[in-house]
């Protein structure tokens, strides 16, 4: 099977250091000929360092052209859960989330209006194939006839009986919250694919009913929830751009705030259901502390911790460069920074509007990270104000919280 190195991939000798989270693996003789065959893209066996890298982000199985799947397109069972518009008539099971009127042509209506989940979980008993695609009404499959051709290259992933869930790559438009980028990966909480949408995901059926579908309680965040519950209980869940569909966006802008806040207001029963998995931030503690730092104005001290950090990462990793110590190190304090400009925008706004009015540097703060993405300003703001409606709904300040994590963890590989 042929395996992609992650973009973090770095090996000097018997140590690789690659994933996300960062993690170190100190490879024996054996194992770090098989990490030179993965780099020359060979083809390599099942063994237990490739189930180690591939669950640590570290290396990704690659969808080609030529790959063969033990699953067809017959042994896929498109869900649609729709409300209003028109059914589509591809063949696949269109779940009427109780419209008004109702959707002519739908395969089966809901008494009452229950949202995705519920209406994804209504169309599960129709299905009767091994593999279970949920496609939102929105999304376009780019011109396939019935099933369609987007479904080749995440079919062969299911040759892992271990993989529950495929999700192909929802273009739309820029900056889109459904759009997870070009890159492949593993999902799970606290990494770079932290989540999946469930605008067009294909689901082991098995694995489904294991979990027990979608939450019915969550009108949105449910696909997250899902995902998560997933892996937790032992599945493996993959990002697979080479295949893609179409999410068509909102009309207008005040529909477009409107998604936001109902996505932000998923944060609150998210962080009850899963307290460890969501965080509005996940870096370093040298990473914070240089910039609290900054921010307290104190450059001095700011650039000494970066130093700091360099040294203790140099210490960790004896046989790495001294070179990829400071370009890693220096990309955590960077990557620190895009992070807190991202949830000062999205979800700690609130607290910091209060402060401008009182500190000459919050005033600068705030501007600072909105100069970072103007673009985006409108829609974090719309996003952040659903996650404190929510937090005050479910009384819990959870969604708040950062995560600290640590240098890349050691693991000795085989």
């Amino acid at each position: 099977m042929h395996f992609a190195i992650d973009g973090t991939w770095e090996r000097t000798g018997p140590v690789v250091v690659a994933g996300s989270p960062l993690k170190i693996f100190r490879l024996t003789a054996p194992g770090a000929r098989i990490a030179e065959q993965i780099e020359r893209g060979a083809d390599v066996d099942s063994s237990t360092l490739i189930d180690r890298l591939v669950d640590a982000g570290a290396i990704h199985p690659e969808s080609h052209p030529g790959a063969t799947s033990v699953f067809t397109v017959d042994d896929v069972t498109v869900i649609t859960p729709q409300l209003g518009g028109i059914a589509s008539t591809d063949g696949r099971v269109v779940v009427d989330d109780s419209s008004t009127p109702p959707i002519a042509g739908a395969t089966i209506r809901l008494d009452n209006n229950s949202g995705p989940g519920a209406a994804r979980n209504a169309g599960r008993p129709l299905a009767t194939t091994a593999l279970l695609a949920f496609v939102d009404a929105d999304v376009d499959l780019l011109g396939d006839v019935g099933i369609g051709s987007w479904l080749m290259p995440l079919l062969p992933h299911f040759n892992d009986p271990s993989v529950a869930l495929i999700a192909p790559r929802v273009a739309g438009e820029p900056g889109s919250p459904l759009d997870l980028g070009d890159k492949p990966g593993r999902i799970r909480a606290g990494t770079r694919l932290g989540y999946v949408p469930a605008a067009a995901i294909v689901v082991r059926a098995d694995a489904f009913d294991a979990v027990g579908g979608f939450d019915p309680a969550l009108r949105f965040g449910e696909d997250v929830d899902f995902v998560w519950r997933l892996d937790q209980a032992g599945w493996r869940c993959r990002y697979e751009p080479a295949s893609a569909v179409w999410h068509e966006p909102r009309s207008n802008w005040p529909d477009r705030l409107h998604q936001q806040v109902g996505y932000g207001s998923a944060a609150a029963p998210l962080a009850l259901r899963h307290p460890n998995a969501l965080a509005p931030m996940h870096t370093n503690g040298w990473a914070v502390g240089s910039w609290l730092s900054a921010l307290a104005g104190h450059p001095g001290v700011a650039a000494v911790t970066v130093a700091a950090s360099v040294a203790a990462l140099a210490h960790k990793l004896p046989n790495v460069s001294t070179a990829w110590s400071l370009r890693t190190a220096l990309n955590s304090h960077l990557r620190g920074l895009q992070q807190l400009s991202v949830v000062l925008r999205r979800v700690w706004w609130p607290p910091l509007v209060l402060l401008t009015f009182f500190s000459k540097r919050m005033r600068l703060v705030a501007f600072g990270a909105v100069a970072l993405d103007v673009a985006a300003t409108p829609t974090d703001v719309a996003y952040g104000w659903g996650v404190w409606s929510g937090m005050i709904r479910h009384r819990t300040w959870r969604p708040l919280r950062p995560k600290f994590v640590s240098w890349p963890r050691r693991s000795v590989a085989r």
